[in-house]
């Protein structure tokens, strides 16, 4: 459960949105990270008067599915850290919580009218050490993709 964790936040926090790895964690990643976006999909398309507080119960239950415990963030925010008169910098977020407000505030609405199949596996060949078959899995409709199509 925790390398599906990991996986999922390296994938949803990755630049090119691509990760490389075997083929059997990508197909026991897949449906991780689908059963995710879709929370994120359905707080996308939340109405009524109580549209924000589904957005949040989505929230919640999509951070479960991340380490996004920040246990450290609240008292690194404290105004009592550093010496008096310095300079405070902001603390850094944890990578759960970071792919958490990605997945709510960019790929919820770019999957907005996506039924499904948010993923793609594509088979590499063979790794050299131990001839272990690799994959890269990927979220569809990504910017690199779209640039390559128009």
């Amino acid at each position: 459960m925790s390398m599906l964790r990991n996986m999922a936040t390296s994938l949803i926090n990755a630049d090119k949105e691509y990760i490389v790895t075997t083929v059997q964690k990508a197909k026991e990643l897949r449906p991780f990270v689908e059963k995710v976006i879709t929370l994120a999909r359905k707080a996308q398309q939340a109405e009524g008067a109580d549209a924000a507080m589904r957005q949040v119960n989505l929230r919640r239950q999509a951070a479960k599915f991340f380490h996004s415990g920040n246990s450290t963030f609240k008292a690194a925010q404290s105004r009592f850290r550093g010496k008096k008169g310095e300079a405070k910098e902001a603390p850094a977020r944890t990578a759960g919580v970071a792919a958490v407000q990605r997945l709510f505030n960019e790929l919820g609405v770019r999957y907005k009218d996506r039924n499904g199949g948010y993923t793609r596996i594509i088979r590499l060949g063979r790794r050299q050490g131990d001839n272990a078959e690799l994959a890269v899995i990927e979220l569809v409709d990504n910017p690199r993709e779209l640039a390559a199509k128009g």
